[in-house]
């Protein structure tokens, strides 16, 4: 028999040398986006104040070795597979790996070991069933084609419609540095707040998504312009930013699902760091925006959180309004407002983390409760299985943001979480193409 010849062989081992090189890669990136972090978090807190936290040299050696402990949770992010829990779990180990290197230099006085070690089980208890946990459950009926336009067709008509009655309870042209002026005032029906929320994390992102990935431009630019139309009415930074997050999400998207979902947060907060480094205060509005609200925030909240319940008495759900009736509360407003009377950093709502976490059950009990939220994260993954990585991406791409700064119940009830894993669940998986070019690793 005879030899294959140097160009077949290359042709063979080409494709596994690049698969084997792959983990390394994003090993790297990892790595490196945890070391970003924590320059911007060194950079500075946008919405945190000198008397919360001190940079001092003896604290760099603890910061550095619980930074390193969390790492260790990274061989995950490298092994597992592309899918949603994937592309929320890795915005919420940032949060804890920003929480880690914080924690060494807060001020505040609570057991900073405790919480270190309990943010890390809670981290791992999540991402455990979030990464892992990727089974498809079947369909028990399949929606045509045609049906699937008439529903996204609806959702538009609905998103359309929610605008224009936002807009008629208020309706104000600010710049972003006046909207806390106003929005305090803002009052909707409660209807119209869920309809709201959930039109700007789950709907809006899931139609842009169906028709961007179809090539239909023309309806792909009116959700844009409905998404931005929310920002009159609701005064939100989600509102008038989502449509340019989105677009930025289609560009990184055409990347492997795992590198694009690494490269949608390291690359804005890179950004921040690079161009503070460079121009400084002409571009601090961008740090504040990005590196402050979507990593030096959320960390933030962890630290006055483990503050603030190591003194008084924790919430057992009673924040969940489902559960109040049932529940002991000693809570008369909400965390948030509470927190903002004891600690003036504004109103700081906080991931679940924070609130089903630390608020909720105290540090020993929390990682339980966080292994609960990484089944519930796994049933998107079982939903959206079969569908394209790039789908889920866009169609997601609101979630992991909103996931970093609001409670999990509040995601899944206010925000339609849900509603986004049910469209997933009725989605022709042959949309977008053939079966075969479903989630990329």
């Amino acid at each position: 028999m005879t030899e294959p010849s140097n160009a077949v062989r290359h042709e063979l081992v080409a494709p596994v040398d690049r698969a084997a090189g792959r983990p390394v890669r994003l090993a790297l990136l990892i790595s490196l986006h945890v070391i970003i972090c924590a320059v911007s978090l060194r950079m500075g807190f946008p919405h945190y104040r000198s008397e919360y936290v001190m940079y001092a040299p003896a604290g760099l050696p603890f910061a550095i070795a619980a930074t390193a402990m969390i790492t260790l949770i990274a061989p995950l992010f490298v092994f597992a597979r592309f899918s949603f829990g994937y592309f929320c779990g890795f915005y919420l180990f940032t949060v804890v790996a920003g929480f880690l290197w914080l924690t060494w230099y807060s001020k505040l006085q609570y057991d900073h070991v405790g919480a270190a070690v309990s943010a890390g089980a809670c981290c791992l208890a999540l991402l455990l069933p979030a990464l892992l946990i990727t089974s498809p459950i079947a369909p028990l009926a399949k929606i045509s084609e045609r049906n699937f336009n008439r529903i996204l067709y609806l959702i538009v008509a609905i998103c359309l419609v929610t605008s224009a009655s936002a807009a008629t309870y208020n309706f104000r042209l600010v710049t972003i540095k006046d909207i806390y002026q106003y929005r305090s005032q803002l009052q909707f029906p409660t209807a119209l707040n869920y309809a709201t929320a959930a039109t700007m994390t789950a709907l809006l992102p899931f139609a842009f998504a169906c028709f961007a990935l179809r090539r239909r431009y023309w309806m792909a630019a009116a959700v844009l312009a409905i998404s931005i139309s929310f920002y009159p009415s609701t005064l939100s930074k989600v509102a008038l930013f989502t449509p340019a997050w989105l677009l930025f999400v289609v560009l990184v998207s055409r990347l492997s699902g795992r590198t694009a979902a690494i490269l949608s947060l390291f690359l804005p907060v890179l950004i921040g760091v690079l161009l503070v480094s460079t121009i400084g205060e002409p571009v601090r509005r961008y740090f504040s925006i990005v590196n402050g609200r979507m990593v030096s925030v959320p960390s933030v909240a962890m630290d006055v959180y483990n503050d603030y319940f190591a003194r008084h008495d924790l919430t057992h759900f009673c924040q969940i309004w489902l559960l109040k009736p049932f529940v002991p509360c000693t809570l008369k407003e909400p965390i948030s407002v509470v927190l903002n009377s004891n600690y003036p950093l504004g109103f700081l709502n906080a991931s679940l983390f924070a609130t089903e976490g630390i608020a909720s059950v105290g540090l020993w009990a929390a990682p339980a409760v966080m292994l609960v939220c990484g089944l519930v994260i796994a049933l998107g993954n079982r939903l959206s299985a079969g569908l394209s990585a790039r789908f889920i991406l866009i169609s997601a791409a609101i979630v992991p943001q909103i996931m970093m700064n609001v409670p999990f119940s509040t995601l899944m009830l206010t925000h339609g979480l849900w509603l986004l894993f049910l469209l997933w669940y009725l989605t022709p998986r042959t949309l977008f193409g053939s079966p075969a070019e479903a989630s990329t690793p």
